[in-house]
């Protein structure tokens, strides 16, 4: 009874603990951005709609295969409950969608410095509807952050071996579109689950499955299902391999589905966007390993910058704690 209680409190520990949740958000990012960018660039695969459905089917297949063996447990449908929770589904699909038509057209590197602009506008709304707060560090950090960005679209805008200037233009209106995007979704969504009382799970479940049908509605509407076009998004030579890949992009999304809705339960909108200053280095390394980024003064000098703003941004999120846990009443 004693090691069944200790088990309980241990699995409560961990799954309310910042850090942990944090550093489970970076693993499963930088796993979501590298298997997205090998499915979307290495097939020419443009039925992005369609990948996304794909994923979610695997995803609800999954946490539901769990949860058929006791292994998790999520509510039950509830149609009040989809309803109110639609906008966050929509706004789902808009970020997941506009980001990997970015990353169609965006390096790796480039895309993840972009992504952190993110950051500014969560900040900001959590200041208007959470009663946030943004000290002089913290807006420092968001200050470098603009400044790893223009350092990355300087250095973009010098790559000799970026042959379509137009796609680049168009991989930052992506871009642009999905940072304003994820900050609605994440601000919406933190607001929802403190109002439903939503688990992980509960808010892994709802995400996804309402998804689907505005996925696969979207795919068929605005793609082309044309028979050239399924040749050449599944090719004879590479079906079964863009197939698997596709499955394996499913899977990988489960663990950023609920690395996602974990990460912004314990900890803040904005910390939760701002983990992804942190993943700068290793998700460039892997553009530069895996997809032959270009490598060059201007690259490297962003993603140091950028990093940077992540650590001044930890410094003044501890500092602020300190300063609020000082601050509060003391019962007489």
């Amino acid at each position: 009874m004693e090691k069944s209680s200790y088990a309980n409190l241990s699995a409560s520990s961990i799954a309310n603990n910042g850090p942990i949740s944090i550093l489970s958000y970076c693993a499963s990012s930088i796993l979501m951005t590298v298997t997205n960018k090998y499915v979307l660039s290495g097939y020419s695969f443009n039925l992005n709609f369609f990948l996304l459905a794909v994923q979610s089917i695997v995803c609800i297949a999954c946490i539901g295969s769990l949860k058929a063996f006791g292994v998790i447990t999520y509510r039950q449908f509830n149609s009040d409950e989809a309803k109110k929770w639609s906008p966050i589904a929509f706004l789902l699909a808009a970020m997941i969608y506009t980001g990997s038509k970015a990353l169609q057209f965006l390096s790796i590197p480039v895309y993840t410095i972009f992504k952190n602009l993110t950051i500014i506008l969560i900040a900001y709304g959590e200041v208007i509807w959470f009663g946030g707060k943004v000290t002089s560090m913290a807006l420092g950090s968001f200050l470098l952050m603009v400044f790893s960005s223009l350092i990355a679209y300087y250095g973009d805008s010098q790559d000799p071996s970026a042959v379509d200037n137009y796609e680049v233009y168009l991989g930052y209106i992506w871009m642009l579109t999905n940072c304003f995007a994820s900050a609605s979704f994440v601000l919406i969504m933190r607001k929802r689950i403190k109002l439903t009382n939503f688990k992980d799970f509960d808010t892994m479940y709802y995400n996804n499955l309402l998804s689907i049908p505005i996925l696969l509605i979207s795919s068929f509407i605005f793609e082309d299902w044309s028979a050239i076009n399924v040749e050449k998004n599944f090719p004879a030579d590479n079906r079964t391999a863009t197939v698997m890949a596709m499955i394996f992009s499913g899977l990988s999304s489960v663990g950023i589905s609920y690395c996602s809705a974990w990460c912004v339960r314990v900890t803040s909108s904005t910390t939760y966007s701002m983990v992804g200053a942190l993943n700068k280095l290793p998700i460039a390394l892997s553009g530069l390993i895996f997809f032959d980024a270009a490598i060059n003064f201007w690259s490297v000098s962003s993603i140091f910058v950028g990093f940077i703003a992540g650590l001044v941004y930890t410094v003044a999120k501890q500092r602020q704690a300190k300063e609020n846990s000082q601050q509060l009443p003391t019962s007489k």
